[in-house]
Order: structure tokens, then sequence, then C-alpha cells
């Protein structure tokens, strides 16, 4: 039935679940749903200067460099990534032929991307002025090229293929000259992923651009989930796929596995590190290096999740990120059309009233609130989690 599958997503099958995987994924969609507004209250509220210091890390930086906060995206695909060997080997178990798996793969991929469109507002059908890129359409595409190179190769192909896109999207960046600005400047608007995006898509946004030291401020015609900077993406996805293949592993202890995700972590972020002087850390460009830094610390924290979940099994207060991680496409699409803190108000206004006269509970009040819809939000998963409600992409 297989095929020519590559032997290791063939292999005999072990029916196990990654609660640590489901974790981190929750864990990371907690930032989207209200973390963030959770925290940047919180430093409101206590005028406490850690968290302060934390609530300015919960944004994504303008250009080069790198915030906690720009890791939510690439860990999620990370993680998605992660999860495609043991999809695969399940599917295969249950009789799945390679061209049913290359149908999974391809029309889960551009579900993804339609749902990104109709999050962007593809029902206004304002086909000139729509941004067509989008968070899910980049998912979406991204898995859909790793996963159809994981259905042709070998690990070893894998991590050929991993270098190749980041090497290459390197030479592009640097050594393909842009009109009127020549090779190399990955100024905002100047280098040549936003030349192309500018060039192909229509309602492509104009973003303002502040040049430090002189902080003059200008626009230039970018997207962040751009059609080249896809590309790069790819190798997110592909270096969660080399994770997921060690985890599946059978040979080696869950202490091992452990040991060599934080090495492989560790050597990650030093090449970052060092690559940053030639290609930028940049999160806007998908930049190679980024690729790079942003799976080292994802390796680090899946390594800690798994350690502690799978290894350790210390896994009781694990429940309230797997219902968030359980229904994680859901959850980001219900934000745009669930008025949750109309939600909030109608059940907790009465309680934040009554607590409104005592003067130390004011500032509060926003903390509270914030904190009042991830309840409804986490309340509305968990109900679909004991039904078993999934939306399966």
């Amino acid at each position: 039935m297989a095929g020519n599958l590559p032997s290791e997503i063939t292999a005999p099958p072990r029916d196990r679940r990654l609660i640590s995987l489901d974790a981190l994924r929750g864990f990371d969609m907690f930032w989207i749903i209200g973390g963030t507004v959770i925290v940047a209250a919180a430093a409101d509220a206590t005028g406490w200067h850690w968290l302060a210091a934390f609530r300015d890390e919960m944004r994504h930086t303008e250009w080069n460099g790198f915030t906690p906060y720009d890791l939510i995206f690439p860990l999620f695909l990370f993680i998605a990534g992660v999860a495609m060997p043991f999809s695969f080997k399940k599917r295969i178990a249950h009789g799945a032929s390679k061209a049913e798996l290359y149908r999974h793969v391809i029309i889960r991929g551009l579900v993804l991307v339609l749902l990104g469109m109709i999050y962007n507002g593809l029902l206004k059908f304002d086909w000139a002025t729509m941004r067509y890129p989008s968070v899910l359409g980049r998912i979406g595409l991204a898995y859909m090229f790793a996963g159809l190179i994981v259905l042709n190769t070998s690990v070893r192909g894998r991590i050929v293929w991993l270098v190749g896109l980041l090497v290459g999207y390197w030479a592009a960046m640097k050594f393909i000259p842009v009109p009127g600005f020549g090779a190399g400047d990955l100024a905002p608007g100047h280098n040549l992923a936003d030349y192309i995006d500018g060039k192909l898509l229509p309602g492509v946004l104009l973003h303002p651009v502040a040049h430090p030291p002189t902080g003059v401020v200008d626009t230039a015609l970018r997207d962040p989930e751009g059609i080249l900077s896809t590309i790069p993406a790819i190798g997110t996805a592909l270096a969660g796929v080399l994770t997921g293949q060690l985890l599946k592993s059978e040979r080696s202890s869950g202490y091992t596995k452990t040991l060599w995700m934080v090495v492989a972590g560790l050597m990650s972020l030093s090449l970052a590190l060092l690559w940053n002087n030639n290609f930028p850390i940049n999160k806007n460009l998908w930049s190679s290096s980024f690729v790079l830094y942003c799976a080292g610390w994802s390796l680090l924290l899946l390594a800690a999740f798994y350690l502690v979940i799978d290894v350790w099994h210390f896994r009781a207060w694990t429940l309230p990120l797997v219902v968030i991680g359980s229904n994680s496409i859901l959850i980001y699409m219900s934000q745009k059309f669930i008025d949750f803190g109309y939600t909030a108000h109608f059940f907790f206004d009465g309680v934040l009233k009554y607590i409104a006269p005592y003067k130390y509970t004011a500032p509060y009040q926003p903390l509270l609130l914030a904190i009042a819809v991830v309840v409804v939000e986490w309340f509305m998963l968990y109900l679909l989690y004991r039904k078993r409600i999934f939306l399966r992409v």
C-alpha cells in the first residue's frame, strides 16, 4: 500500500501520542488568544519593572533583531513539522497509499491558504485591495511543500533540502540585483523579496519605515508573509520534521532524545548568530539566520516540555494548554468572527462593577477583564474538547 515511501515513514506503528507537543502548541497559542494582553495589563496595574520589561518584549521587531514575540509564528510552523512524521505514520497504518498522502498534504495546504484569505476578507470580494498572503497561508504552503519533500526523500535528503533552501534564499537576497537599489540591499522596500511582492501581489501593504539614525520615515511596499520569503519558511517546517523523526525513533531513550534536541538547539542558535553578521536575523524577511535562530529556541522549548511531560510524566498541569492546542486553527479563526470581549463583559461585568468602588482594585480591572476574555475562550475550547469536536484541516 505504501508504494515507494521512505522506509522510516512506513516503519511498524506504535500508538503513542506526544502530550508535550500538544501542550507546547497550546502554550504558543495562549499568547495569541490573550496572553500578551494579560501581561500588558498586569504590567500597567502593578508597575513592576520586570513585568514592564516582559511586556516590551511582547511585540514584533520593526526590522532586524529578535523578540520572544517573534517566535510565536515560526514555533507553530515548527510544531506542524514535528507532527508530520507521526501523522504520516498513522495514516500509513490505516492503509493510506502514497497517492492518498500526496492528496492529503496538498488539500491541507490549500485549505489553510483559503482560510487565511477568508481571515483577510475574501468574502468581501474586493479583489483589487485584498491582502492575499496570510499567516495561515504561509503555514499551509510551507507545510505542503515540506510534506512533498518528506514523501520523496530520506532523512539525508531532507537535510540537503533544508540547507539548500536556506543557502539558496541567502544567495538570492544577497546577489540578485533589485532595480534602483542593486544587490544585497536588505532595507525595507529595497530588497528582492519586497520587490517581488510589490510587483506581483495586489493589495500589498504600505509599511512605515524609520531609517536610523536619522529617524526619517517613509513607506515601503512589502508583505510580511510574501512570496519569496515563504521559501525559507519551508525550512522551518523541515527543521520540525527532522525533530519529529528523532522523537519517533524507537532506538533512543527519552533522555537521549532530550539531549539531542538541546545540542541541536544550541548549535542552531550559534550558527544563527554567526550568520546574523552577514544575513541579519529578521522576521519580516524570514531570513535564513532567523530560521536557524527560531529553530534553536523551538528545539530548546520542545526539549523542556518533552522531558517534563513525556519522560518524567508530569502531566496533570498540561490540560489547560492541551485544550488550547487541540483546536488551534479554530481559536485563531474564531477571534475574527466571535466577539469574546462582549461575552466576557456579559458574564463578568457584574463582578467587576462590584469591586469597582474599592480603590485598590480599580487599576486591576483591565487585567481582570483580559483574564475573563481568555477564560471565555478556554471554556469554549474545553466544551469542544470534551465533545471531541476539532477543526481538522
